[in-house]
């Protein structure tokens, strides 16, 4: 997908203010840790075509809205994905603006979770 150039931006001033992890972080510390949480930050319709195992579904869109309820501790540790880690840096951001202190965004996102040939879980 070819990005505006100014979301490109904002994405690039949101990456250098929050923590990133590879995959290969997220799948080690989820492998590690039963009590992970990991939030799918894509629309609606790209979770339904499936998502990482474990994972909720918390679309940018209503994050803030939201986040108090699902995490109302603000220094749990937070792991962000979208389609390939802009949104979810932007999300970051954000609930770090919040007072989130554990936000981790995940780079590369589903896409490089499905390009490593990762479990992928689908809702019926």
């Amino acid at each position: 997908m070819q990005h505006s150039p100014r979301f490109l931006q904002i994405v690039k001033e949101a990456r250098a203010k929050v923590r990133e992890c590879s995959i290969d972080d997220l799948k080690a510390a989820m492998d590690g840790n039963q009590k992970l949480l990991v939030f799918d930050t894509r629309e609606d319709h790209e979770w339904a075509n499936g998502h990482i195992p474990g994972a909720i579904h918390l679309a940018k869109g209503i994050v803030e809205r939201d986040i108090e309820r699902v995490v109302p501790n603000p220094e749990e540790t937070i792991y962000l994905y979208c389609g390939g880690g802009f949104r979810s840096a932007l999300v970051a951001e954000n609930l770090q603006r919040m007072g989130y202190s554990g936000c981790i965004s995940v780079d590369g996102g589903f896409r490089v979770w499905k390009e490593k040939g990762l479990d992928i879980q689908k809702d019926n």
